[in-house]
């Protein structure tokens, strides 16, 4: 056995040292690499993943939890702060069923299904206002927990005493509100008003103004309303719609004509005069039907004729107090004494007309008067003449156009004449005095840290070159010393023949046997008769 082993231990190390180094250092980082991957693989199969049970728990519900699963004998983990206990992931179904039945957890709050589980007949009325006060800021703190950003919510609400009498006036609630909010959401304002608007239908006479939402950090969430805005925040707002509205121009322009002439050729200015009026008014308007002829549309008529003949004194006649030419729409023919003719035509007609009533809502923000001021500087700079004319017109031709197509029609009072819009547009030709040139031989300078960089990487490979070249001069050495050392100690092969005269001359007879056998028998002869 011992000399077996001691076989198989010289041929290891007969293997080991027949090997180069390089050989050897792959070999090793082969093991090696192996022994990782076995223990990395051994170390997954075997950890235990571990996931949230429950989350944002109160330090007591985490205790009575923890409490539970140690009981059980499951391992458990308490983290962020007490408010989180993780559990393995192949049992969290499990456990969430089975801590359900036992009640778990507790989270303290009343909701609508209490009423109907405890209210009996000795409740007193302190104890059912207390009891639906404390339900409606649960539901009111769920309501809002349901909101994306919010983790929980406290709710506290203030109503009002009833008054004895009818008549008496109702007094106003309030409420105030402390939102657990997530770290770094940013709430919109469309979804603070949204907020507000919750709250105050939730509880009866809840003006917005009593309502006061902060959250952990003493934030306050307010509600903008734009009846509130103070005069300065006003102007600021109006200024920076001017500036953006003069910001965009001057870029259109400015690349437009940056295009054609080179972007250091041109400088834009714009200046705006912007009308902020929001204006709503209502209009009841009355135009006829036919507005050619101004009439309308004849919907109901009515035309009586009288007449008569006689003696004015008969029955049917006019008064005698009545002069028949004074009734509008008769005639009168004189006759002989009191005899005469008298006739009356009446007509009424309804006509319909087009009535027409208007809510308008004007939008503000409206240019009611634009200026471009733009400065070119020609081609040549000491010659302005290089720049012909005919450029300079298709460069007002082009600024009239924006000021026309930006301008409000309804905003001025005046018409835009072509007079009107040229005088809203101005263009100078000179060269460009204050302008800072910069040298086109710029160097690319590079930072400290890629010297460095550079710097460790080329020792890295001179070191690497240095070691490969050592390496094989070493390796050729040696392999040099091992064929010398083979030479010195270079031992005959006892199996070898020796060439002498002997064996030569039987060699040279043994071939003439076979190719030339009658030569071979006469050399016989000649050696017998000699002997």
């Amino acid at each position: 056995m011992k000399e077996s082993f001691r076989k198989y231990k010289e041929k290891v190390q007969e293997f080991w040292q027949s090997r180069t180094k390089k050989q050897k250092a792959l070999l090793f980082g082969s093991v090696l690499l192996f022994i990782i991957i076995v223990a990395g693989a051994s170390f997954l199969a075997t950890r235990t993943t571990l996931v949230p049970l429950y989350s944002n728990l109160t330090p007591s519900e985490t205790g009575t939890i923890k409490e539970s699963l140690d009981g059980r004998g499951i391992k458990s983990e308490i983290a962020d702060g007490g408010t989180t206990i993780k559990v393995p992931e192949e049992v969290v179904d499990t456990l969430k069923v089975e801590l359900a039945a036992e009640g778990i957890p507790k989270s303290g709050n009343i909701d609508y299904s209490f009423f109907s589980q405890n209210a009996g007949i000795g409740t007193t009325e302190n104890e059912f206002k207390m009891i639906k006060l404390d339900t409606m800021q649960t539901e009111l703190a769920n309501l809002i927990k349901g909101i994306e950003g919010v983790n929980d919510a406290k709710v506290m609400i203030n109503l009002p005493e009833k008054g004895i009498f009818v008549k008496d006036p109702s007094e106003e609630a309030s409420a105030s509100i402390v939102l657990n909010t997530k770290a770094g959401y940013q709430f919109e304002e469309s979804q603070i008003q949204a907020l507000y608007h919750l709250v105050s239908k939730s509880i009866p006479n809840l003006p917005t103004d009593n309502i006061v939402i902060t959250n952990q950090f003493f934030e306050y969430f307010d509600l903008k309303n734009k009846q509130n805005s103070t005069p300065g925040s006003t102007f600021a707002e109006q200024h920076e719609i001017k500036k953006q509205i003069e910001r965009d121009v001057q870029r259109q322009v400015q690349g437009m004509l940056g295009t054609l002439m080179g972007h250091d050729k041109v400088v834009v200015s714009v200046t705006a005069d912007v009308d902020f009026t929001q204006e709503n008014r209502e209009e009841n308007l009355v135009t006829p039907v036919d507005e050619e002829n101004m009439a309308g549309i004849a919907i109901s008529a009515q035309k009586i004729t009288e007449t008569f003949t006689g003696n004015a004194d008969q029955a049917g006649g006019l008064a005698a107090a009545e002069d028949p030419a004074d009734v509008p729409g008769s005639s009168y023919l004189e006759g002989n004494g009191a005899n005469g003719d008298y006739e009356k035509i009446e007509e009424t007609i309804n006509n319909e007309v087009n009535k027409i009533r208007k809510e308008i809502v004007e939008s503000p923000y409206k240019v009611r008067d634009l200026g471009i001021q733009v400065m070119v500087e020609p081609p040549q700079p000491e010659d302005p003449a290089s720049l012909p004319q005919e450029r300079i017109d298709d460069i007002t031709k082009i600024l009239a156009t924006i000021v026309r197509t930006t301008i409000d029609k309804k905003a001025g009072s005046d018409e835009l004449t072509e007079e009107a819009i040229n005088e809203k547009v101005v263009v100078s030709v000179q060269p460009f005095n204050g302008k800072v040139e910069f040298p086109n031989d710029v160097k690319q300078v590079l930072p400290l840290w890629a010297y460095i960089v550079g710097g460790v990487l080329l020792a890295i490979i001179g070191l690497l070159i240095f070691l490969f070249i050592t390496a094989r001069r070493k390796q050729k050495a040696e392999e040099q010393e091992l064929m010398e050392v083979e030479e010195a100690i270079h031992v005959p092969d006892v199996n070898e023949e020796h060439e002498t005269e002997s064996t030569m001359r039987k060699k040279q007879l043994e071939k003439m046997a076979k190719e030339k056998p009658e030569d071979f028998a006469k050399l016989l002869r000649t050696w017998i008769a000699e002997d």
